[in-house]
This record gives structure tokens, C-alpha cells and sequence, in this order.
């Protein structure tokens, strides 16, 4: 994203867009998010009253997703095209879930 990540463009060009259908597809998911200012900003949080959320724990590691995210990043592909990183990360997540 170009420019400052604010709670309004987080809902607008990420949780409304992407998220939101997401979690809908998914009955009974829950979503979480760390502590940024976009995630705990006051419109993030009453646009995602209509979805089970996780607190983030005190320490980030705690989360956990921690882990996941720790394996993508090892195992994550150099990659020069934004196409080819949706497909990287895409495939390394399948990965994830099927070893969880």
C-alpha cells in the first residue's frame, strides 16, 4: 500500500474487500489482527463486531499464528512479481494447513 495505513483505509481497502468475505466462507472462523493503530482504531473494531476475534496477547509471542507466519517467511521464495508472491504465499499456506 502507498501512503499512511489509517483504521478507515484499513476497512476499506482491506477488511471490507478481503477480509469480510473471507470470514464469511469460512462459518465459525476467528479472525485476528496485532495491536497497530489501524487494527485497534475505533472504525477497524466496530466493523469487525460482526466477527469472533482473537485478542492479540501481550507479547507477539504468544500469538498463535506466530508460528505459522515464522515458517512462511523461512521457507518463502525470493520472488520479483506480485503474481508470483500471491502463488508463493498461496501454496506455502496450503502447506501450513495441511501440517497443522
Amino acid at each position: 500500500m502507498r501512503g499512511t495505513l489509517t483504521g478507515q483505509r484499513y476497512v476499506d481497502d482491506i477488511l471490507r474487500p478481503h477480509v469480510r468475505p473471507f470470514l464469511n466462507g469460512l462459518p465459525g472462523a476467528i479472525f485476528q489482527q496485532d495491536n497497530s493503530r489501524p487494527h485497534t482504531a475505533r472504525v477497524a473494531q466496530d466493523f469487525l463486531g460482526h466477527f469472533q476475534t482473537l485478542p492479540w496477547p501481550a507479547s507477539p509471542n504468544l500469538s498463535p499464528v506466530q508460528h505459522v507466519w515464522n515458517q512462511l517467511k523461512w521457507q518463502m521464495p525470493s520472488c520479483h512479481f506480485v503474481h508470483d508472491l500471491e502463488l508463493a504465499v498461496q501454496d506455502l499456506w496450503s502447506i501450513c494447513l495441511r501440517t497443522t
